[in-house]
């Protein structure tokens, strides 16, 4: 589920929809959680749909470490792409704001950790070398994102975080854990799908 204070908007032919700030979200808010209304496919359930479906899938879902895709039932699926992302997903099942979101600000994530299957090139971003995303971003950049995890995640316990009925305990006392400096965070390199026997015991 996505954060209440966001909204979708008509950014242009080029870029489509993207979801925007209706209130100032501070850094270390949770900004989207797993939930149960969010589907989730097998590789194989994928592959055994009509292509209709699948091309849908493509589009709007992402993998996770267990190579699962996941479909988000409500605006999330409207999340767009950027290199200087606003959010970045943890291995905790949510996503935190990295940075203090204004109002009108759009709410984006590097697609980078998501284990797409195929690199593609992106809309260049001023002052950013990158120009493609790849399928394994998620291992070339967890030290720069971890990094601004952990800072955003000392901001965990001083902000409103209107999600946090919907994480789970475990994950809501690591997070705290975090917060209070009593435990470093796992690494974004947790959210990695390093093939069909990464979650063989799941």
């Amino acid at each position: 589920m996505l954060h209440p204070h966001t909204e979708v908007r008509f950014i242009s032919e080029e870029i489509g929809r993207g979801v925007f700030a209706t209130r100032p979200i501070p850094k270390g808010t949770v900004v989207w959680v797993q939930d149960h209304f969010d589907r989730v496919f097998t590789e194989a359930e994928v592959r055994s749909l009509e292509p209709v479906y699948q091309e849908i899938l493509e589009t709007y879902c992402f993998r996770d470490r267990c190579g699962r895709w996941i479909f988000c039932w409500d605006n999330t699926r409207y999340v767009n792409h950027s290199f200087s992302p606003t959010c970045i997903l943890t291995p905790y099942g949510f996503e935190l704001a990295v940075q203090d979101i204004e109002v009108g600000q759009q709410i984006t994530n590097d697609y980078g950790f998501f284990n797409i299957i195929e690199p593609f090139d992106c809309i260049p971003e001023e002052g950013c070398q990158r120009s493609r995303v790849l399928p394994d971003d998620i291992l070339r950049y967890a030290d720069i994102w971890d990094a601004r995890l952990a800072e955003a995640f000392t901001f965990f316990n001083s902000v409103a975080q209107p999600l946090s009925g919907l994480i789970s305990k475990e994950s809501h006392d690591i997070a705290l854990a975090i917060a209070k400096g009593e435990r470093n965070a796992d690494s974004i390199r947790c959210c990695y799908f390093a093939g069909e026997n990464a979650c063989s015991h799941a």
